[in-house]
């Protein structure tokens, strides 16, 4: 039977539900107290996502879907999970399409805050946050929970997570059936699409300046070698940035640049998926690496089980183990080459930097290298789980698409 909420929830926002990683134990009792089977959900919820703790990005996508998901159907819809059904997660989608002003903030907040060694609910944090693209924020424009929209990537991951979550409640035998396998027509929220999208890259003057200014950088200040191995790094190898960063899953060391018997050098790394993969490992990457390593007064190349950080700190000890910190390191070095390229005339190539992410620079690697190696090779440097995923960064029969119809006529001549 169908509990209604004690509170309206559309006038106020919910209180956070899953802590970090670090303190996923500590477990909310009676999170609401109006639903008899809300304390086993909660559980069933904890226990779904502390499958997800090996990866501390897949753990926050889930959590954040799975919180939002109890959070309404308690206080909206005032249902436990047991009574969800096919239409209560088209209506719970419509929600997360356009959530009340009251559940969305304007910048992201930890859900908990440390008080007196006590983990207390941060009052600033919200279910939803509006956020503008880097160009606007660089513009001076600010956030507007008005303008809050979910995007087709949201939409999708939100599909597959609560899909994955009720799959995971009937096996448990806690739900009779899994509601998100019932809809049929999921394309009313999910586009889809004919063609392939662009892949967001930077052109060849864009990285000729970033890697241009990066060495700048690092002429003018020793510690700055660090961001130039850092471009070629995510450039060369294709690197994602959580490939970069030490975590508990994986610490990037020098002693993971390794030879083979035929002399060949690769790099091992853990990606996506927990996956281990070996890279190749270019002549010209081999000796930015020995530059990099000159810099830190280390011999040129690495000894077999060489625990150095990759990415040591600048100040303190240890390996840099956050990727805000990696991003915010390449966004200086964005910031650069983008004044230099306005001050050297390419106005309409600094815009287009403006909007640059360091994920851009995985995206050039490949699609530059695709154009001259074979595309398995090039699928597995970069940990594609297929040649299909690879096949995206291969641009040939769109410019040739473009070429045939960029003098189309509208006008005929007279």
């Amino acid at each position: 039977m169908q509990s209604k909420p004690t509170t309206d929830y559309l006038k106020q926002s919910p209180a956070p539900l899953f802590d970090t990683l670090e303190y996923l134990n500590n477990f909310i009792e009676n999170p609401c107290q109006s639903l008899p089977n809300c304390t086993q959900d909660y559980f069933q919820a904890a226990q779904f996502l502390r499958a997800y703790r090996g990866s501390e990005a897949t753990f926050s996508s889930y959590r954040r879907e799975i919180e939002r998901l109890l959070q309404w159907s308690w206080w909206i819809a005032g249902k436990s999970l047991n009574q969800i059904r096919r239409h209560d997660i088209e209506s719970f989608v419509e929600f997360c399409q356009k959530p009340p002003a009251t559940w969305i903030g304007i910048k992201n907040v930890p859900r908990f805050l440390d008080k007196n060694g006590t983990r207390m609910t941060n009052p600033a944090w919200r279910p939803f946050v509006a956020t503008v693209n880097k160009v606007a924020h660089s513009r001076g424009e600010t956030a507007d929970p008005k303008k809050y929209t979910l995007s087709q990537k949201a939409l999708q991951a939100l599909f597959a997570i609560l899909g994955s979550f009720f799959s995971y409640l009937l096996q448990e035998e806690y739900v009779e059936l899994n509601p998100v396998a019932q809809i049929r027509q999921k394309s009313k929220f999910l586009r889809k699409y004919q063609t392939t999208s662009v892949i967001r890259r930077l052109g060849e003057t864009q990285w000729f300046y970033v890697l241009e200014t990066a060495e700048q950088l690092a002429a003018n200040d020793p510690q700055h070698e660090r961001t130039l191995f850092m471009m070629n790094a995510l450039y060369g190898m294709y690197l994602r940035i959580s490939e970069l960063a030490a975590s508990k899953r994986w610490e990037p060391q020098m002693g993971h640049f390794q030879k083979d018997m035929d002399g060949n050098w690769w790099f091992t790394t853990v990606g996506k998926g927990n996956k281990q993969r070996i890279i190749t490992v270019s002549d010209a990457m081999l000796a930015a690496l020995k530059r990099y390593r000159q810099s830190l007064n280390l011999t040129p190349l690495p000894y077999p089980g060489e625990t150095t950080p990759l990415l040591p700190k600048i100040r303190g000890q240890g390996p840099i183990n956050s990727t805000r910190q990696i991003r915010a390191i390449v966004q200086d070095c964005f910031n650069a080459a983008v004044s230099r390229l306005g001050n050297d005339g390419f106005t309409e190539e600094a815009e287009q930097l403006k909007a640059a992410t360091v994920h851009w620079l995985r995206h050039t690697g490949i699609s530059d290298d695709v154009k001259h190696r074979p595309r398995e090779h090039v699928r597995d440097d970069a940990g594609h789980g297929s040649s299909a995923i690879t096949d995206k960064y291969i641009d040939i029969e769109l410019r040739a698409r473009h070429a045939s119809g960029k003098k189309k006529k509208i006008k005929p001549d007279e």
